[in-house]
């Protein structure tokens, strides 16, 4: 089964920026994201504890670790958000800020429903 996956433009914009191996491997964890939906768990995606109704999709090359948010919303679909580059162990709190300020205007924006979808 295929999932939607929508990438908002702070997410795209962080894609398009991206050096062509670590674009072309980020670009197969949204594919993954896409394919597995839901079932797809660690070490590609993990739940973020701090903010619910909000994932992780963790992708590395070498020692590039680089992060994009995203969410479920509506049928079958999912929206992610952003992406960083990941520096320290944690998350960065800014980071995720932002992340759950975009879910929340997303949400807010479409009445809570997939419209267009």
């Amino acid at each position: 089964m295929a999932y939607k996956v929508r990438l908002l433009p702070p997410a795209a914009d962080f894609l398009d920026g991206l050096p062509g191996r670590l674009r072309a491997k980020a670009a197969r964890a949204i594919v993954l994201l896409r394919e597995f939906g839901p079932y797809l768990r660690e070490p590609h995606s993990k739940k973020v504890s701090d903010c619910p109704g909000l994932f992780e999709l963790r992708v590395m090359l070498g020692h590039d670790n680089f992060r994009f948010f995203y969410f479920w919303h509506g049928l079958q679909a999912y929206v992610v958000t952003s992406g960083y580059m990941k520096k320290g162990m944690k998350l960065e709190r800014k980071e995720l800020e932002k992340a759950s300020a975009l879910m929340k205007r997303y949400i807010e924006s479409t009445g809570g429903t997939n419209e267009g979808d």
